[in-house]
């Protein structure tokens, strides 16, 4: 083979010269006037769009110059925030001021970049004045003669003054005058605005922009916001919160119109995405005495285009765990918002379980009607009627169940994150009057779940969860197991064998009348993936509903945990500290926290 000739070579090497660049980006430097504060000067290198473009790798001539024309701007803007209004900021490109250099000639090449920041002696307020103001206006602290003169500031008092009107349901609000001086021989900022609140606004129509497959008259409707009534924008708020709410719309967007009517009233116009209508789901939980337990759900989020919901979900349990065999379960549910109000929805469900627990076994159906109201954001109450028919067998033997139940519940929740919250708590309660058919007994049985988040600095968090429950009114021999306690296991006491913790009756065990669990946990980030949880739980069962002469049990462990879009991945290790149900080493695996 012949080797190459000299004038490829040198072409070869001219298409390299020419595809490298000529003069990389040596250096960006800043410089500032000697007893500049670090904070001030960290807060204006991380400001900088040239900090930005060199951490980028956006270093191309073109980029740089554009960025370096930005930075005065930015910079400036960067000061004003901090109250420095006697500004001198320089910016060279090789020698030369990058506000000087022609848009139409912007250099081939670029070397270095030298800023020069003088941010001159912070200025304070001299007036400090808004007006007129809506009865109850709280205007920022810092908003007053002799305070530093920050740049938002003034923004933060010109955005309270306009919404302490709107409040008032003056929607049009504005402010006319803004009297912005600053003097520089005294270092001090003069701001006097004036405000014009409008003329007092009511609601006008919503106007539905097209493109939901959610009937116009339905979405209305559902945001229930009230025509004819005085502006106020939070019930704005709560009328797009209610669409958000019922998992229909990937979007909702709300936008008051320009103009008034001739009745000063104010037309909104709601801008709506749908979701997807179908949603699949599945999950999957493992524990080395429970075994194995996997769900699934199917979901079609507006089948009559109603923004109703129905959904179908399916779930088998104690695969291949020790806890006496299988659990299956199948739901329907069906639920339309807005039912009796904006904020009442009604469900209605039927059930079909096989339980095959430690100490019982029976199949069931169950029939029910609901209402559920959201009170506020964190508030919600819920009433229904259920009828409930069941076959089981334990220690008493075979019995048929008819039940007429009434339940009521509250939740309250303010967590921060449903399936890894760090602060808030929640809380519910639910009292259940039933009525006994047939043989049945009648009685009354209430749950109560309490958790609480606290953090402890940026890393740790504590959770606390307190469980209790009672059944009044019917005797421990002729109640459905169903509605009986147990502790143990991976939803009260980890450690202990699952619904090892019951009640001793003749010719064998059952459930208790009373119940009450209590756990603590200790979360750590060690990571932005990674976190560690160390935790102990205790669990009481008692035969009576007055929790006397019972027993008690606890166990204690470690566990990991690793972040990911769909929650914490969970791996706990706990073993049992007291009680004589159990012994030995309990894994769970799950997504989310525990509780």
């Amino acid at each position: 083979m012949r080797g190459a000739s000299p004038r490829f070579a040198v072409a070869a090497l001219m298409a390299l010269l020419w595809a490298a660049p000529l003069n990389a980006l040596d250096s960006i430097d800043f410089q500032f006037p000697s007893g500049t504060d670090e904070s001030l000067q960290k807060g204006l290198r991380a400001a900088s769009s040239l900090t930005a473009a060199e951490k980028e790798g956006r270093t191309s001539p073109a980029d740089l110059y554009a960025a370096a024309l930005s930075d005065y701007r930015s910079l400036t803007e960067a000061l004003y925030a901090r109250g420095h209004y006697s500004v001198v900021v320089s910016i060279a490109i090789d020698g030369r001021e990058a506000a000087e250099i022609p848009p139409l000639s912007p250099p081939s090449e670029i070397g270095t970049i030298f800023i020069r920041i003088d941010p001159g002696t912070p200025f304070r307020f001299g007036r400090a004045e808004i007006a007129p103001l809506a009865e109850g206006t709280k205007l920022p602290e810092g908003f007053r003669p002799d305070a530093p003169a920050l740049a938002g500031t003034v923004t933060e008092a010109a955005l309270a003054a306009v919404e302490g009107w709107r409040q008032k349901s003056h929607a049009k609000a504005l402010i006319s005058n803004d009297n912005i001086s600053a003097n520089h021989s005294t270092q001090r900022l003069d701001a006097a605005l004036t405000v014009a609140p409008g003329p007092a606004v009511t609601f006008g129509s919503l106007i539905v922009e097209p493109g939901s497959s959610v009937r116009e008259k339905r979405i209305r409707a559902i945001a229930g916001l009230p025509e004819g009534a005085p502006f106020d924008p939070t019930q704005l708020a709560k009328a797009a919160d209610r669409l958000r709410r019922t998992g229909t719309f990937r979007s909702v967007a709300f936008s008051e119109a320009e103009n008034l009517n001739a009745d000063n009233s104010l037309d909104i116009t709601a801008s709506i995405v749908d979701e997807v209508p179908r949603r699949y789901g599945a999950g999957a939980e493992l524990s080395t005495f429970e075994g194995l337990t996997v769900s699934g759900f199917w979901l079609h989020r507006n089948i009559f285009n109603r923004a109703d919901r129905f959904r179908i979900e399916a779930e088998a349990a104690g695969l291949g765990g020790q806890t006496g065999g299988p659990d299956y379960s199948l739901t329907a549910r069906f639920q339309r918002p807005a039912v009796y109000g904006p904020d009442t929805s009604f469900t209605a469900e039927i059930g079909l379980e096989h339980l095959d627990e430690p100490d019982f076994r029976s199949d069931s159906i169950t029939l029910g009607l609901a209402a559920s109201r959201a009170f506020s954001d964190a508030l919600t109450g819920d009433l229904g009627i259920k009828f409930t028919a069941s076959e089981a067998t334990d220690s008493f033997g075979t019995r048929d169940f008819r039940l007429l139940q009434f339940p009521m519940g509250l939740t309250r929740d303010t967590r921060d994150n449903l399936l890894n919250p760090s602060k808030g708590s929640y809380l519910k309660a639910i009292l259940t009057p039933f009525r006994g058919l047939a043989s049945t007994e009648s009685g009354t049985r209430f749950t109560l779940d309490a958790r609480t988040y606290l953090p402890a600095g940026d890393r740790l968090t504590f959770a606390m969860r307190g469980q209790m429950g009672a059944v009044w009114g019917a005797a421990l021999s002729n109640i459905s197991p169903e509605f009986l306690f147990w502790s143990g296991g991976g939803g009260t006491v980890r450690g202990q064998p699952y619904q090892s913790l019951d009640v001793a009756v003749p010719g064998g065990t059952t459930g208790g009348r009373s119940f009450a669990a209590l756990s603590l946990e200790a979360r750590t980030e060690v990571s932005p993936t990674i976190g560690l949880v160390a935790f102990a739980d205790g669990g009481y069962i008692a035969s009576a509903p007055d929790f006397a002469g019972g027993a008690f049990h606890a166990g204690a462990g470690i566990g990991l945990r690793y972040d990911t879009p769909l929650g914490p991945l969970r791996f706990d290790v706990a073993a049992p500290v007291a009680g004589n149900t159990g012994d030995g080493m309990q894994l769970y695996i799950g997504i989310g926290q525990a509780f």
